[in-house]
């Protein structure tokens, strides 16, 4: 019987990533000689330093992939700056703190694209996270996970720890936060799309629908992160993300929507919505250096995948 020698401990284990890590983990990926624990809210509030330590007490784990967060879409980050900076500066700190002082060989935190310079020329990489203020819209956040690269960094200076992050592209999936209101644009436009179907009207898509984004499928990025976790080995950031060339507007992400739940109704939209940043392409270069051959789930596949869960999940999936 092969000895457990890894104790991966999963903050924020029950969200969208987590919970497609787990599946990954289940479907096959998971090794013998792994342990893995996923841990939510629920097991700890992350803001505290002393429910943090002991949470790590608790489970002693030697590699940790960091998940947990204060998320939202644009218009949550927009009424609350202050708030998103707060909360997770505490998470990070707290979270990259305790796996130094317990000893941790390995973290594996998650940054957002939405770190990015505003003002930049495209496509971004893993060289351009600082140089210049975030978009506005979101800069609590921004600013706040931009600064886990910066404490990566000074761990392994000053401690020789092998901490890194990963960046991933606008995640969606099984298990997201459908909320309208809170959510991000792809699962808000499915639950949108449901409650059309359900009234009978049409679908209103708030903005113009010409802001481009690059979608990566919440399973995809799963299977990266175990192989960032076991054989990626560099301090500095790593963009997680389908290719410049599989970027779609949203009028594109939305039309596939419709398809994947056989909407038959009129897509409207409304420009006196706030669209945020207009792109923010992301070079997958590096990750292609590493893994040539890596596939990603075609885009409406995904989608299609995604909407079908939703169906079946939807008591839950829209609270």
């Amino acid at each position: 019987m092969t000895e457990v020698t890894k104790r991966i401990l999963v903050t924020g284990g029950t969200g969208l990533v987590g919970k497609a890590i787990e599946k990954v983990v289940a479907d096959g990926e998971g090794r013998p000689d792994e342990r893995w624990i996923f841990v939510s809210s629920r097991d700890a509030d992350l803001t505290s330093s002393s429910e943090t330590k002991a949470l790590f007490e608790r489970h002693r784990p030697t590699h940790v992939i960091h998940l947990a967060a204060m998320v939202g879409g644009l218009f949550k980050n927009l009424r609350s700056n202050l708030d998103f900076w707060r909360t997770n500066i505490h998470i990070n700190d707290n979270v990259l703190h305790s796996a130094h002082e317990m000893g941790v060989e390995k973290v594996v935190s998650c940054l957002s694209t939405c770190i990015f310079p505003d003002k930049t020329t495209y496509p971004i990489d893993e060289t351009m996270i600082h140089n210049g203020p975030p978009h506005s819209s979101n800069f609590g956040y921004s600013y706040a996970k931009r600064m886990i690269d910066i404490q990566n960094r000074a761990y392994s200076e000053q401690h020789g720890r092998r901490f890194t992050a990963v960046i991933p592209t606008n995640v969606f999936g099984p298990h997201d936060n459908f909320n309208i209101e809170d959510g991000h644009v792809l699962p808000g436009l499915i639950h949108k799309v449901h409650m059309a179907k359900q009234s009978g009207s049409a679908l209103t898509v708030w903005g113009t629908g010409k802001p481009r984004r690059q979608f990566i499928y919440s399973l995809d990025l799963a299977r990266l992160f175990l192989w960032v976790l076991r054989e990626y080995d560099e301090v500095e950031p790593i963009i997680l993300s389908v290719g410049e060339e599989d970027e779609v507007s949203i009028r594109e992400a939305a039309e596939a929507v419709a398809e994947a739940m056989d909407f038959q109704g009129e897509l409207v939209f409304d420009p006196s919505k706030a669209d945020g940043q207009f792109k923010k392409t992301a070079s997958n270069a590096k990750l292609r250096r590493y893994l040539p051959s890596f596939q990603f789930t075609p885009f409406r596949k995904a989608v299609k995948e995604t909407c079908a869960w939703f169906d079946a999940n939807y008591a839950d999936a829209r609270k």
